[in-house]
């Protein structure tokens, strides 16, 4: 989601100011904390209920539906553990339970999701690949976040190349675009590092192009000149 690759130290990222700017930027839990806990727009959550709905109304596993309603709020307020774990003297479970009840429905895999983004958060970077890599979501949107989540892994664990090929695919599969500015940055910034700059200038010019007022376009030329270097 290997050959091994050399993680770059913190005291080396600082010898560079460019370097430093890009990682900074790739912090993606952190940075984006409150954005993933709604799926990042109020679109996203209504097209992941929708789906689920959809897909869930007539067997058992809306009960799921619910209680993923009841966790939530603890995963809104950064209690990842207790999301993970549930809180039995409120009578809910946590997303640890959904998804071993659930797992296989609709509603299981947006909670494994959520599961993912919570190890991501405590900084248990290969039990969430593994939530992540076994999550498989039928909506595109939804999926482009899972992607992202691998990406994101690969890039805790300085498997820099292999992060790109996850954002990249992140990108492609938001066909909402509700990301795809990020995702593209985020896969060119990581084959940079991984010395990939043909393919990192390909996919800074296409957003420059396809998105030139969003703020990932107008930081593209910090990447840029790692490219050129």
């Amino acid at each position: 989601m290997l050959k091994p690759k050399k993680k770059i130290s913190k005291r080396e990222i600082k010898e560079d100011k460019l370097v430093t700017t890009y990682f900074e930027a790739q912090s993606w839990f952190e940075q984006n904390r409150k954005r993933l806990g709604t799926l990042a727009t109020i679109l996203v959550v209504v097209v992941a209920a929708t789906w689920i709905y959809f897909n869930d109304r007539a067997s058992s596993s809306l009960n799921a539906t619910t209680d993923l309603g009841k966790v939530m709020r603890f995963y809104d307020q950064g209690q990842y553990q207790t999301a993970i774990n549930g809180s039995p003297q409120e009578n809910v479970r946590g997303l640890e339970q959904i998804v071993n009840d659930y797992g296989s429905t609709a509603s299981g895999e947006i909670a494994r999701l959520y599961l993912g983004n919570c190890y991501f958060s405590l900084a248990q970077y290969d039990r969430a690949l593994e939530l992540y890599r076994d999550t498989d979501i039928g909506e595109k949107s939804l999926m482009a976040s899972v992607y992202a989540g691998i990406a994101a892994c690969e890039a805790e664990k300085g498997n820099v190349a292999e992060s790109a090929r996850f954002y990249e695919k992140a990108a492609s599969t938001d066909t909402q675009n509700l990301h795809t500015a990020e995702y593209l940055y985020r896969a060119a910034g990581n084959y940079v590092q991984a010395g990939e700059k043909e393919k990192a200038s390909d996919l800074l010019e296409r957003l420059k192009k396809d998105f030139p007022q969003s703020t990932y376009a107008r930081e593209a030329d910090r990447l840029s000149a790692q490219v050129r270097s």
